[in-house]
């Protein structure tokens, strides 16, 4: 079993409950949906491996055994055009879990239809197939949920 770290600290959720339904409906794959604190914060990194695509707002990775896992910081930020987030990585990089990815205030970012709740999704799995993901406060580096390697 992979476990998937939280990349930030917050309230966790189901991602079923998230403001866009690509994400609540679990088109993307399931995972949980974390609203962060309301301060600067460094988004690290939920499994070790190879980081596949890096945007200021969003990260894909893939482990080594192949599974994929999802970051995507706030929903409608790619609006924001990177304005808010810096980068602490770089695409192509293999990673440990909880290095450093992504430093964004989630306070400091507004918009219309704009909303700071980081989604954290398990790549190609099926809708509903994560067993007792995290509810409540969790901190950087705690488990979300696992997954079948």
């Amino acid at each position: 079993m992979l476990q998937v770290l939280s990349p930030c600290p917050g309230r966790a959720f189901p991602i079923t409950e998230a403001d866009d339904p690509v994400f609540a409906q679990e088109l993307v794959g399931p995972g949980v949906a974390i609203e962060p604190l309301a301060e600067r914060t460094t988004v690290v990194a939920p499994v070790a491996g190879t980081i596949l695509k890096l945007h200021p707002h969003a990260f894909a990775m893939a482990t080594a055994d192949g599974l994929g896992v999802l970051v995507h910081l706030g929903i409608n930020t790619v609006k924001l055009a990177g304005a808010g987030f810096e980068l602490l990585a770089a695409e192509g990089a293999t990673v440990a879990a909880g290095d450093p990815m992504v430093s964004w205030n989630p306070a400091e970012i507004s918009g219309e239809g704009i909303t700071t709740t980081v989604l954290v999704v398990a790549l190609d799995r099926p809708a509903g197939s994560l067993d007792s993901p995290a509810t409540g406060d969790v901190a950087t580096g705690q488990t979300l949920f696992e997954i079948d390697a």
